[in-house]
């Protein structure tokens, strides 16, 4: 998963043990010994001066770097939530928003990946924003990424809840999320040395559950199911392409699509998760442009044939995703997949399905509470939030920014007195509009350091990795994610849509991003730097450049290390 520039395994007062690899000769694989840092957290806190500089261990291959990116954005979003996206705008509308959203992905992506290959850092795009527009502004945008991945952990809780709710809902809806947000405590305290290794494999299990799902729609469209139904295109045309949304004719299937475009907004990301990793990435400057493309490039795969699939499988009419999405009713499927399941009577599948959506929603919602808290106990380290914070337990889980991500996982009990499909839009729209903010600050921040380059006479031709179609890749990023950041929650202004918790829901991280950006820079007194004032070259890019020149690539451990080396290298 993602990291959050804490970790510090590779510093000077680390202790060496040897462990032995396969490595491979002429006459095969054999093992070999190799020094590995390893750092004890023997204290209960960490110095603010013992994080001056980045001292994250570069271990991360190109098959972790993408699977962290992959990972981090295929979840609940993609097998449950977008059954609304269909429901709102029909299969067409789905398919086209979800197609165009890709582009300014695209776009944020491009950005992100000259700067962090130049740079790879950990944070980066928190920091370049502090280093390259204003320390205000980078405070702001680390507080809003903590934001955003901390109300991605009650999403999940409530996600959870509705696809346990397809099976039974003897369970209180209380009862479940207690039980949930103790076992986060419990994996987060007690047992994250298991995290990276687990998140791997889990990871790897989202992406073959996708393409499953991919080729299952294939299949079945042709008419390999029980019911032996040709169905193909057939919900394009009955009940049609387009779904009309408030209001009748053209406006409202325009509605229908604003509606779909906003889904995706929600559902696709990517740059930001590759690029959180790039302080720990092994040769970052030849690894992490394959990996911010290829990250790219097998989402947007599984996004928009993910879209496809769905208008495939299931009417943008059905009672069933209605139930569940409308009424929250249990015992409604509220996976798509799921649903098109029990329609073409298939049996067994839909419960296996189920339960691998529900392990990816859980294992989502872990994955958020480890980011937020660690996003979390960097602003402490930096001396950007409460000292107190950077208390850590014998083992180095900084316990009390667990205990904060957990105290806003409280939300989740919103479920208990509400409609739980209620619950979810709520979530949404808050978790829509911060990584809206997120996009919108790193193509910002690279117009910002387009402008210092220019100014300052620095080839941007030498860079290790240059982005293309600039500085209009950047504006189309930024204007695009700015304006759907504000068009976002616009229900709320039409009809008697009109209530507080969705207004607030949609527009509070617009409010609070420029508060923290002003407060910080009144107290603070920071500068909002001109192009001439920026730092472009610093003592880190000359410990990267001399690591790069030092570097010798490692060998995979095992044939199937190298196997899956070389398909996530490509």
């Amino acid at each position: 998963m993602a990291s959050s520039g804490i970790e510090v395994p590779g510093s000077a007062t680390a202790d060496y043990v040897i462990h032995e690899r396969d490595k491979q000769y002429e006459s095969g694989y054999r093992k070999e010994a190799n020094e590995e840092a390893q750092i004890p957290y023997d204290s209960d806190s960490v110095s603010q001066q013992d994080i001056r500089y980045d001292q994250t261990h570069r271990q991360l291959r190109p098959r972790h770097i993408q699977l962290i990116g992959i990972g981090g954005t295929i979840g609940t979003a993609l097998y449950v939530q977008i059954g609304r996206g269909l429901l709102n705008g029909g299969p067409g509308s789905l398919f086209l928003a979800f197609t165009i959203w890709c582009t300014f992905i695209l776009a944020v992506t491009n950005c992100m990946n000259e700067m962090v290959t130049y740079l790879p850092i950990s944070s980066p795009f928190i920091r370049f924003a502090g280093r390259y527009v204003d320390e205000a502004f980078g405070v702001a945008a680390g507080y809003n990424f903590f934001i955003f991945e901390a109300a991605l952990v009650p999403f999940e809780i409530v996600a959870c809840n509705v696809i346990i709710q397809y099976w039974s809902d003897a369970v209180p809806v209380g009862g479940i999320i207690s039980i949930i947000i103790v076992l986060y405590a419990i994996i987060n305290l007690f047992a994250v040395q298991w995290y990276g290794e687990s998140e791997f494999w889990l990871a790897l299990g989202k992406v073959l559950l996708i393409v499953g799902l991919i080729i299952f729609t294939f299949i079945t469209m042709l008419g390999g199911n029980p019911i032996n139904d040709r169905f193909g295109f057939r919900f394009w045309r009955d009940p049609g392409a387009f779904a009309e949304l408030y209001r009748e004719g053209n406006l409202g299937r325009f509605l229908g699509f604003l509606q779909c475009l906003i889904q995706a907004s929600f559902t696709i990301a990517g740059p930001d998760y590759v690029s959180m990793a790039a302080g720990e990435a092994e040769n970052p400057r030849k690894v992490m442009p394959k990996a911010f493309n290829g990250v790219f490039y097998r989402l947007t795969a599984f996004f928009v044939l993910g879209s496809l699939a769905v208008g495939i499988l299931v009417p943008h009419d059905d009672q069933t995703l209605k139930d569940a999405f409308v009424k929250g009713l249990p015992g409604a499927a509220a996976s798509p997949y799921v649903v098109a399941m029990d329609r073409l009577k298939i049996v067994v599948l839909p419960d296996i399905v189920n339960a691998m959506v529900l392990a990816s929603a859980f294992s989502a919602g872990n994955s958020y509470v480890y980011c937020a808290s660690r996003s979390l106990f960097g602003l402490a380290l930096e001396g950007k939030a409460p000292k107190i914070l950077t208390k850590c337990t014998k083992s180095g889980v900084p316990v009390y920014c667990v205990a904060v991500t957990l105290a806003i996982a409280l939300l989740s009990f919103l479920q208990v007195s509400n409609n739980a499909a209620k619950v979810l839009s709520w979530f949404v729209s808050l978790v829509t509009a911060s990584q809206l903010i997120n996009f919108a600050v790193m193509a910002f921040t690279f117009i910002k350091w387009k402008n210092a380059c220019d100014a300052q006479g620095f080839d941007r031709n030498l860079l290790p990795h240059k982005s293309f179609w600039q500085p209009f890749s950047a504006w189309y990023a930024f204007t695009g994610c700015s304006i759907m950041a504000f068009v976002g929650g616009y229900t709320v202004f039409i009809d008697d849509f009109w209530n507080v918790p969705d207004f607030l829901f949609s527009y509070l991280m617009i409010g609070v991003f420029p508060v923290i950006f002003v407060s910080w820079k009144i107290i603070k007194k920071t500068k909002w730097l001109k192009p001439h004032e920026v730092q472009l070259r610093t003592s880190e890019v000359d410990e990267i450049e001399e690591y790069t020149r030092n570097y010798v690539e490692r060998p995979p451990k095992t044939r199937w290390h190298a196997y899956l080396d070389k398909v996530f290298s490509a």
